[in-house]
């Protein structure tokens, strides 16, 4: 669908009301999909105790290199599935899906999902303070702990995994083909000595991956600042997670550690870091998931690498604009420190 074909009749139908009107206004960031408010005004006679306000619909990308990554990467249909299969088996807040599509065919895709205003999105590029780190570190264990380690989530095919050698293989390749083209516009941006770390890391892509182990979640695959819509004055949930493009069956704290790299700026991302895993812990401990600190906090050291793949890799297959830039700058230089600072490297193996 496009933004021109959410139209009154249709938007009748998938609310079982006569709907008269429908301004819509384009919102977020949103670089593989593209996210519309539509206020909506019913005909006289509607109970508007129950029927929304406003929602948010979400389309694919208007720029053609954009809405091609999304199909080729299955994102589309990875957010309408994981909407229909795994959010009520979890406990993380996400908006209300009043209805979803995807086409096989086209590779394209609909959701029509609760607005979750007065809350706000998070930036990405200016980072956030403790505070919200902790209430979005806290909230990702409610992802995590109630699936930890679940062997029937292999029954869900459309989530990503990253464990067989073909898996491995395809992200090396990927990872030779767009670094030489992060390099050009992003090394401006990296601390010293991250060319030298970057250099070292690429041939070691293969074993960084296959060195996982322990057990398995669900994983956002992208949980980070833009991805999440936090509290305000005028009220909302804490916080909650939108843009399930990429779920998956993985590593968990890989999003712990994606998120805690390029959240937080980098001093207080070192001041604070240790009691922020300390917390995810603790809040797993609320499913009966007890995990080794020791153990943790190794993985997290290794994991402070998938949000240095995912800046080398999705900086160069979306389109490109001033804000992406921006922000795939502030991730990448973030990430890179962030490796630095916990000699990631060496954690490797």
């Amino acid at each position: 669908m496009r933004p021109d074909e959410i139209t009154t009749d249709w938007l009748s139908g998938i609310l079982n009301a006569d709907v008269r009107a429908a301004p819509s206004e384009r919102i977020g960031d949103g670089l593989v999909g593209l996210n519309l408010r539509v206020k909506i005004d019913y005909a006289e006679g509607a109970d508007p105790s129950s029927r929304p306000e406003s929602l948010v619909i979400k389309l694919p990308s208007l720029d053609e290199t954009s809405r091609s990554t999304g199909i080729a990467l299955r994102n589309y249909e990875r957010e309408v599935k994981f909407y229909e299969h795994i959010a009520s088996t979890v406990d993380i807040r996400v908006p209300v899906c009043h209805h979803g599509s995807w086409d096989s065919e086209s590779g394209d895709f609909v959701l029509v999902l609760e607005d979750m205003a007065p809350a706000e999105q998070g930036d990405q590029v200016s980072g956030c303070g403790v505070e919200q780190a902790q209430t979005a570190v806290i909230e990702l264990a409610r992802l995590h702990g109630p699936r930890w380690d679940d062997a029937t989530l292999s029954d869900h095919e459309f989530l990503s995994r990253r464990s067989g050698p073909e898996d491995v293989e395809q992200l090396v390749g990927l990872w030779s083909m767009f670094f030489p083209g992060f390099l050009a516009t992003y090394e401006q941006y990296l601390p010293a000595g991250g060319v030298s770390l970057l250099d070292e890391f690429g041939p070691r892509v293969s074993a960084w991956l296959d060195g996982r182990s322990g057990p398995t979640a669900v994983v956002h695959g992208d949980y980070r600042l833009d991805n999440l819509l936090f509290e305000t004055p005028a009220g909302g949930p804490p916080v909650t997670a939108v843009d399930w493009q990429t779920p998956g069956e993985g590593a968990p704290v890989a999003d712990l550690a994606y998120f805690c790299g390029a959240g937080l700026l980098p001093p207080e991302r070192r001041e604070h870091e240790e009691s922020l895993v300390g917390r995810y812990a603790e809040a797993l401990a609320t499913y009966g998931v007890e995990v080794d600190r020791d153990w943790l906090w190794l993985q997290y050291r290794r994991e402070a690498f998938a949000g240095v793949l995912m800046s080398v890799i999705a900086s160069q297959v979306v389109g490109s604009t001033t804000r992406s830039e921006a922000m795939f700058a502030a991730m990448a230089s973030r990430h890179v420190e962030h490796c630095l600072d916990l000699d990631a490297l060496d954690a490797v193996g």
